[in-house]
């Protein structure tokens, strides 16, 4: 399998996960055929990619590093608590139970899966991108903190404010929160009052820690001293909040906006390492990027030689040197495929992801030929 933007999808591919609305209904199984009736259901929705089978990936298996029903059932968690604070509804013992609960859940899961390297992000609609970016805040942040060897109390709080963090950007207007343009320094001004509002609401809620509400108030603090809303700089910013401050900029780039496609996963985590002892402090950035697929599995790749081939596997650790199945020789011509593993052939690096127009071309002509 691999995912492919759904401006490329064509009539007749076959999903190969379940595709789930903003309120986490499932809208299509895995193994359906796409027509174009769907596609175009699809984009009304606000469905940016889908993971489709390929011959050429038929063997490759991504998986989340959560289940889907815990990821699905954290994003309803968030929404409940973030459609409360927009209201009348009051923040129970009950609500900071469930949220708990699903802290707990995923760093469970997240502990049994250590092994695993964050291949490539979830798939979210535009429409639910605050609540499915809380929930991979929350998981990234956790995952940043057992490379980092924290104490679960440590994690636990750091799940919790990661996963509450920009629950005061309620009280942001929608048309400064979505404009596709450029914010006037007057709505910059706005927007940077959401971490002071989610700093405030989180102390009043019963069962949330004041650890957790600090980092939902210091995640946009910048290790220069450029952030807000105080301008700390380095040590005066608490380290739980620098980790979340950094993975809420990595799945910000990640994702499709409104405003934006998402940036390829290589050239975000080129940006959080230039990022290193300017905004984040590079010890907390080394051991996140090292957990993190700048190449994720399924992806089209060339290598420095002219040769094209497919990400097969990437190892903890050396994520940026993963082991490419090769289809094309270096004059684009088809080849019997073999494997490198650029973590061995050091003569070799990826010198670019294949384009979607270039790699659909292909599949058309060189490659539609094996």
């Amino acid at each position: 399998m691999r995912k492919i933007p759904l401006d490329y999808i064509r009539p007749g591919m076959q999903t190969a996960k379940r595709v789930y609305s903003a309120s986490g209904h499932v809208l299509l199984n895995a193994g359906v055929k796409l027509t174009s009736g769907y596609i175009q259901q699809l984009k009304k929705l606000g469905i940016p990619s889908l993971y489709i089978e390929d011959k050429f990936t038929e063997d490759i298996l991504i998986k989340d590093v959560i289940p889907d029903e815990l990821r699905m059932q954290t994003i309803k968690e968030v929404k409940n608590i973030f459609s409360k604070e927009v209201g009348s509804g009051k923040f129970t013992y009950q609500d900071a139970a469930r949220m708990e609960r699903a802290v707990q859940d995923i760093i469970t899961e997240l502990i049994c899966n250590r092994a695993a390297v964050v291949n490539i992000t979830d798939i979210r609609s535009y429409d639910d991108y605050t609540y499915a970016h809380s929930v991979n805040v929350c998981i990234l942040a956790i995952l940043a903190g057992l490379s980092m060897e924290l104490s679960k109390p440590s994690l636990y709080h750091l799940g919790m404010g990661a996963l509450l963090h920009d629950i005061g950007k309620v009280q942001i207007p929608r048309a400064i929160l979505n404009k596709p343009g450029k914010l006037t320094a007057e709505e910059f001004t706005v927007i940077k009052n959401h971490s002071t509002y989610s700093y405030n609401s989180l102390r009043k809620y019963e069962g949330i820690s004041h650890l957790s509400a600090l980092i939902a108030y210091e995640h946009h603090e910048k290790y220069d001293g450029s952030g807000y809303p105080k301008g700390l700089k380095q040590g005066e910013i608490h380290q739980l909040s620098q980790i979340t401050g950094m993975v809420d900029m990595y799945d910000a780039l990640t994702a499709d906006r409104v405003y934006r496609k998402a940036f390829p996963p290589q050239e975000a985590c080129e940006m959080i390492a230039a990022a290193g002892n300017y905004f984040f402090d590079f010890n907390i950035i080394d051991p996140f990027l090292r957990n993190i697929a700048p190449y994720p599995l399924g992806t089209f790749v060339e290598l420095s030689n002219g040769c094209l081939g497919v990400v097969v596997e990437v190892e903890k650790g050396y994520p940026a040197n993963p082991t490419v199945r090769v289809l094309l020789d270096q004059n684009k011509e088809p080849t019997s495929s073999y494997l490198i593993n650029l973590g061995e052939k050091l003569d070799l690096v990826i010198s670019q992801v294949v384009p979607e127009n270039q790699l659909l071309k292909l599949e058309q002509g060189k490659l539609k030929a094996r």
